[in-house]
């Protein structure tokens, strides 16, 4: 269950990495601030991008959505079918069997490209550069955990209470 929780949240960090630096070098090199203000860090002015730099993301991206699109795609259907399959009227181990393994084909499927593209990017980066990225996710970490536990509450939600102990009494 963790895990069903964890890969989307992934994938959406690398999308949202990807994607923004890819949205940032559509829109042009523009540091000191020719766009409106968003809630987001500006990528190309934090990591100090430079115009060759920008463009080779640009074209890896451009490269590669299409696959890492499909990829999730193929991914959610896959966690679709094994829920499908975990919860049908009748138990069917084979069947529960080939869907569990779709799944895991697909989530490894998605893992590789994102790592690939990670590591694409990262080949292009500076060091200082990477020190920077670097400073940037962990950043977002924290803060996303703090969204998500809210503050003051290093372990859990606001507001939601531990499920009760399953025991064998009825």
């Amino acid at each position: 269950m963790r895990m069903k929780l964890l890969f989307p949240l992934i994938i959406s960090v690398v999308v949202l990495i990807s994607t923004g630096i890819t949205a940032l070098a559509q829109q042009g090199f523009a540091p000191d601030g020719d766009r409106p203000e968003r809630n987001r860090p500006n990528l190309l002015a934090t990591l100090g991008l430079s115009p060759d730099q920008v463009q080779q993301i640009k074209k890896f991206n451009q490269a590669h959505r299409p696959q890492i699109q499909e990829a999730v795609q193929r991914l959610r259907e896959a966690n679709r079918a094994l829920d499908a399959a975990v919860y049908a009227d009748a138990v069917n181990d084979f069947d529960f069997q080939t869907r569990l393994k779709e799944f895991q084909s697909a989530q490894a499927h998605v893992a590789k490209l994102r790592f690939e593209s990670e590591f694409a990017i990262r080949k292009i980066l500076t060091p200082d550069q990477l020190v920077r990225f670097r400073d940037l996710r962990r950043k977002f970490a924290e803060s996303r955990q703090l969204r998500r536990n809210g503050p003051g509450r290093p372990g859990g939600r606001p507001g939601l209470k531990p499920p009760p102990p399953i025991t064998n009494e009825f």
